[in-house]
């Protein structure tokens, strides 16, 4: 894809991952993952600073995903990057050159 491409609120693929465009800058874009991910939640034990309990579960609760902030992570893409993003993801590049 190329940058012009882009838009807030666009889902897109990238490396076999459905992404969703959260901000689009003059050179990168910045997006969020919507597939399922891990949570970590950190418990102290006793309420011992010292002691802490890890509970880890992965999740696709759309919740997550409001915004912003957000939940998740946000990824940058450059312009390297976003060469590599689909609007689809059995879009073939090659199909878009044979016309």
């Amino acid at each position: 894809m190329r940058h012009d491409q882009f838009r807030t609120g666009l889902e897109f693929w990238c490396g076999n991952k459905r992404w969703r465009c959260t901000d689009v800058g003059s050179r990168v874009v910045v997006a969020i993952s919507l597939e399922p991910h891990e949570v970590v939640n950190i418990d102290h034990v006793d309420g011992d600073p010292r002691q802490v309990r890890e509970h880890r579960f992965m999740t696709d609760d759309p919740n997550w995903l409001n915004s912003p902030p957000f939940a998740v992570a946000e990824y940058v893409f450059d312009e390297y990057d976003m060469q590599a993003c689909l609007l689809h993801p059995d879009h073939n590049a090659d199909k878009d050159a044979a016309g």
